[in-house]
């Protein structure tokens, strides 16, 4: 089941350094509300230590602003494994996500749908370094223990936010997909780059929830929209031209039963020269070029609208103009 055609939901990220402030903004604006990532209250609040607790050899330096893994002769490694059978759930604290907790504690109603996150597996493995400055993504063990911590904290996720929600979706947030293929990344297969994705997809799919991918670039979109997910969410404020390029398998993917979810306003210094009327204007010719190659009414059922990534690198008032003309968006199109 999907939400309603040009529902509203967001990808994560806010400015706030108040988390009830950051929560009760999000009840009051999205159709799909979703807990609030503050990485501009912690470090342990940003992508990779946000996802980090739990993992055997892992080291932090709040001072510093690092993170990484550090292998010992200590026994982590096998107590992991024990308390990490098969659908296992690994919890996301207070200390690393605070407006989640807050989230929880804010939320007065039931609700049709609700959206939480995790960074995706090839972001964190390719994000997070051992003591060598080496993407763990290169050590075998250490890249399925990665996996089997997210898949962990994706169940335990989607069973928490189902006790408000009669369904859940977790996006998988993978800024990194656009920059697989540069000199840095030659060494990842992308079999396996597809494999990592498809289990993690996955395993929401078999807890129960709705699957979604985020990027906030370009990308093999068709390898991605091959993963098995249920909502691509996609900048279609910078990076619409590289998606339409594969207009058939964006065609394919919708007529399976996939949902696009259009980033449609810009979270970089772009919004400062952004109008609702402008957005709307592109937004209006976008979906006239799309709707040559894919059904119109396919197109307009299967649409949520969010922002083209998360806010927490803007200021709260850049934010608010965001979330506006998001809900401005959503106002003329659901009519």
């Amino acid at each position: 089941m999907l939400p309603k055609p040009f529902s509203t939901t967001g990808i994560g990220s806010l400015s706030h350094k108040n988390a009830q402030e950051a929560c009760r903004l999000i009840l009051k604006t999205f159709d799909i509300p979703f807990w609030p990532q503050l990485p501009k209250m912690s470090f342990r609040e940003w992508m990779i230590p946000q996802y980090s607790e739990g993992m055997p050899y892992i080291r932090i330096n709040e001072e510093k602003e690092l993170v990484w893994v550090e292998r010992n002769k200590s026994d982590e490694l096998e107590r992991f494994y024990e308390s990490c059978a098969d659908k296992c759930r690994i919890a996301i604290s207070e200390d690393y996500a605070e407006g989640l907790h807050a989230f929880l504690k804010t939320i007065k109603n039931r609700f049709k749908f609700i959206k939480g996150q995790v960074t995706g597996p090839l972001t964190f493995t390719l994000g997070l370094k051992d003591a060598d400055g080496r993407p763990v993504y290169f050590d075998e063990e250490l890249r399925e223990i990665s996996l089997m911590l997210l898949k962990a904290k994706i169940r335990w996720q989607i069973g928490l936010l189902k006790q408000f929600a009669d369904n859940v979706i977790i996006f998988l947030d993978e800024p990194i997909l656009s920059a697989l293929g540069s000199t840095a990344y030659l060494g990842v297969n992308p079999d396996e780059a597809r494999r990592l994705i498809r289990e993690a997809s996955d395993t929401i799919k078999n807890s129960e929830g709705i699957s979604g991918i985020h990027c906030c670039g370009n990308a093999d979109w068709p390898s991605v929209m091959e993963t098995g997910i249920d909502i691509l969410n996609f900048d279609a404020y910078g990076y619409f031209d590289t998606l339409i390029m594969y207009k058939d398998n964006v065609a394919g993917f919708l007529d399976k039963g996939g949902c696009l979810a259009w980033g449609l306003v810009p979270t970089t210094d772009a919004i400062n020269a952004e109008t609702y009327d402008s957005i709307r204007r592109q937004f209006d010719l976008k979906i006239e070029k799309m709707s040559k190659a894919v059904s119109s009414d396919v197109l307009l059922s299967r649409i949520i609208l969010t922002p083209s990534c998360g806010t927490g690198s803007r200021s709260i008032e850049e934010t608010l103009k965001i979330f506006q003309i998001l809900m401005q968006l959503k106002e003329a199109y659901s009519k």
